[in-house]
């Protein structure tokens, strides 16, 4: 059963030591840490990605925002950073999806879908028998410089919704989530999580009252 106290809540674009133990004090189950991307926010370099990820409990979810594509560049950016998540946040053809789990048996993959169309309804079901959860996201891969996240957009909920009750693995709902707007978000698409980047960050900078807030709204939902 779902209830407010059980959703996870994953803290992206995670840009210094300080913000991650900030996200981690406040009560977040992981934090994003973004590889090189074609745009938006959140970059940091790969050692102070690594760094970080080994400074966390490993009860905390380390997530590698990868935006490679085949089995043997994920793998390459993997081995440089060692978080214990690996978010893919472009199409990953279901072969290499196979090459990085026989590669990287201990390691989470979770596979973001941006979403437009109900059609990526049976692109989750697919993928979610390859991958240990779904992150959906507002991003747009197909421009001639890719969205591949922090775009701080909403995407249709009423798909998001059924893709939750399509897979069996968790989903995480991203895209345009805020203080204001994470209880309706979650009464909507009863994800098992949430993740967001800048709806608690002023002029880029984790905000530590927006963060509380927004974990006191998550925490506050009645499903």
């Amino acid at each position: 059963m779902l209830t407010s106290e059980n959703i996870d809540v994953k803290i992206c674009c995670i840009k210094s030591l300080e913000e991650a133990k900030m996200a981690a004090q406040a009560g977040a189950s992981a934090i994003g840490l973004v590889g090189p991307m074609p745009s938006g926010p959140g970059v940091i370099d790969n050692t102070l990605i690594r760094l970080i990820a080994e400074q966390m409990n490993q009860h905390l979810g380390t997530f590698l925002l990868s935006s490679e594509q085949s089995a043997s560049e994920i793998i390459a950016h993997y081995d440089q950073c060692k978080t214990n998540t690996i978010q893919l946040v472009d199409h990953v053809n279901y072969d290499d999806l196979k090459k990085i789990r026989d590669r990287l048996p201990g390691v989470r993959l979770v596979q973001v879908l941006h979403i437009a169309e109900e059609k990526n309804i049976e692109e989750a079901i697919r993928v979610s028998q390859l991958v240990d959860g779904i992150l959906l996201d507002s991003g747009n891969p197909s421009l001639q410089v890719k969205e591949l996240g922090g775009t701080g957009r909403i995407h249709d909920w009423t798909i998001s919704k059924r893709i939750v009750e399509s897979v069996d693995v968790p989903v995480l709902l991203a895209g345009g989530l805020k203080p204001s707007n994470v209880g309706e978000a979650i009464t909507a698409v009863r994800p098992a999580g949430v993740d967001l980047c800048s709806g608690i960050r002023v002029n880029g900078v984790l905000n530590e009252g927006l963060l509380s807030t927004f974990m006191d709204r998550v925490r506050s939902v009645t499903i």
